[in-house]
């Protein structure tokens, strides 16, 4: 009885685990990718036993099946049709100066808004993209000396979206707000290069309203200056359906992941390995990625994710090779030819 229903849960664990693969068909099939870690763990451990069994041959498929699925979800593997193209990260140069940026997914209700006002101040970002930025959180910000700031509220008040910057906002360019609070944009000037920088949070797959949101922040996606960098709480794994289509939609690379974000905000932190990653940055144009790090808890069911980046120098255009130029001649006698 235990052998047979060890196979039963085994299979059971396949059917979802397979479904996720097919994400861009459907949402509903792209749910399941976010937790294909997680099933292809258990598929594996119910396949273990079962090897010393008359079910050897269909244990040992299904645990071939669970390494190949876990595999997918790292980053080492160039698997262009299951991730989006990745940024990747390049070594820092002398030359070039080093900025950061802070994402953070806030939560709504904090009850140690202290931290984050600490980690800001002791970490001193460039620009923080900010997600969940409630009332309380508007109120919060007013203490901390970044001039330059956009806030975005939601219509339920809680799921607002915000960036705030230490570098001014471009001349002549004003921040705007998308998608009911969903999605913020401002072009920053860093040192006299204009990048758009977005902060985006999505709702939670199908069968919430995830797939219909990305399609609704499509134009503002697509509207992304030729150098931006975005950070989000996309509540989707890097390998999902949806994070490809936000890639594909604004031309952006993906950062590597940094690995589990969020944790159900009841569980220990120990735990935090079982959690998702789910908080992305984003990135195209003359963005360079340095690095990316988790910080430390501050109260949120998310970790701060910290990126170093640097922008690469734009190049002058080159000049036509088929343009003509007008020479002028004066010889001696003063007659122009």
């Amino acid at each position: 009885m235990a052998t047979t229903a060890t196979f039963v849960a085994m299979f059971a664990l396949s059917v979802p685990l397979v479904a996720g693969f097919f994400g861009a068909l459907h949402p509903a099939l792209d749910s399941f990718s976010h937790f294909r870690v997680h099933l292809a763990v258990l598929m594996a451990l119910c396949a273990l036993p079962l090897l010393a069994t008359t079910f050897r041959v269909q244990a040992a498929a299904a645990l071939l099946f669970a390494v190949a699925a876990f595999s997918t979800t790292s980053n080492a593997l160039p698997l262009p049709r299951l991730w989006p193209v990745q940024a990747g990260f390049e070594a820092k140069s002398d030359n070039q100066a080093v900025y950061r940026l802070l994402q953070m997914n806030l939560r709504f209700n904090n009850p140690t808004p202290e931290k984050v006002l600490s980690l800001i101040g002791r970490t001193n970002p460039d620009v923080i993209t900010l997600e969940e930025v409630s009332e309380m959180w508007e109120d919060k910000f007013s203490l901390i000396i970044y001039p330059y700031r956009i806030f975005c509220p939601f219509p339920n008040g809680v799921f607002g979206v915000g960036i705030v910057s230490r570098r001014p906002f471009s001349a002549d360019t004003e921040p705007r707000c998308f998608g009911r609070g969903a999605m913020a944009i401002a072009t920053v000037d860093f040192g006299g290069i204009d990048v758009d920088v977005a902060a985006i949070h999505l709702s939670w797959p199908w069968p919430r309203e995830q797939s219909w949101q990305i399609g609704e922040l499509s134009e503002p996606l697509a509207s992304l200056g030729e150098t931006a960098i975005m950070g989000g709480d996309c509540n989707a794994v890097p390998w999902s359906a949806a994070v490809r289509r936000i890639a594909d939609i604004g031309g952006l690379h993906l950062m590597p992941s940094v690995g589990p974000t969020w944790l159900y905000i009841k569980l220990p932190d120990v735990l935090r390995f079982a959690g998702l990653p789910i908080d992305q940055v984003f990135s195209k144009g003359h963005v360079l990625l340095h690095s990316a790090t988790t910080m430390e808890n501050t109260g949120s069911d998310h970790l701060p994710v910290m990126v170093e980046f640097s922008l690469r120098p734009q190049e002058q255009k080159p000049t036509d090779e088929h343009e003509t130029a007008t020479v002028s001649l004066t010889p001696v006698g003063g007659t122009r030819l």
